[in-house]
């Protein structure tokens, strides 16, 4: 019984291998916004620019999952277009930059190594802060023929500028000699509202969402 315990204590040591890989690099991509109202608004996926800094470290690899932490500090616009059904023929969208970072635990699975491809995995929180916003709408301007009668969103500026909520992505990781390419789709869901929500305030939701797209280049640091 000890021979086999002696075998089986390496046995177990060999299923977590220590690693510490850092890698820094630029991302970009293309957000389709929406925003969750109520009372509600009717909406088309309104695309904006995201892009950034990443950085990574991989810290271990366990059986065959790598794992690791991964920030970012990116640029990003969100808000919304809306679906005028009116007959006026207005139309109007609403553009919120921020300055975001998603904090977000790294999984791999796949090449180990600096050549070839693996499938990853995104996960965390993430955390905004409104830097502008402005309203873009025709000319001519008719919203009191709106059929749901829900005007207060315009002329109406983000009573609050924190925004947070949680982020998940899947996507290709590509490591060559040059560096790793990753292309990637999230999905973030806000958990804040940027109107006050209060029973006086017009909006008792007002949460962003957006379907993300973006590559992501990163090299590898040695220290």
């Amino acid at each position: 019984m000890l021979g086999a315990l002696l075998v089986a204590l390496p046995a177990r040591g060999q299923l977590q291998e220590s690693r510490s890989n850092w890698a820094v690099g630029v991302n970009g991509g293309v957000n389709l916004n929406s925003v969750s109202f109520e009372p509600r608004i009717k909406q088309a996926s309104y695309m904006a620019p995201v892009m950034g800094f990443t950085a990574r470290y991989i810290s271990e690899k366990y059986f065959k999952m790598i794992c690791g932490i991964q920030a970012e500090v990116n640029y990003s616009a969100h808000g919304w277009k809306e679906k005028i059904e009116d007959g006026s023929g207005d139309t109007y969208h609403r553009q919120m930059n921020y300055v975001e970072i998603p904090l977000l635990a790294h999984l791999a699975f796949g090449k180990d190594g600096n050549r070839g491809t693996r499938f990853v995995l995104n996960l965390g929180p993430q955390i905004g802060i409104l830097l502008s916003e402005k309203e873009v709408k025709s000319d001519p301007w008719n919203p009191d023929q709106r059929a749901n009668g829900v005007v207060q969103q315009y002329g109406y500026m983000a009573d609050r500028k924190f925004d947070y909520g949680i982020t998940a992505g899947a996507g290709l990781e590509v490591m060559t000699g040059i560096g790793h390419f990753i292309a990637e789709a999230r999905y973030y869901y806000g958990l804040s509202d940027f109107y006050n929500n209060s029973k006086k305030d017009p909006f008792s939701r007002s949460g962003h969402s957006a379907v993300v797209g973006k590559v992501t280049y990163l090299f590898d640091l040695s220290f």
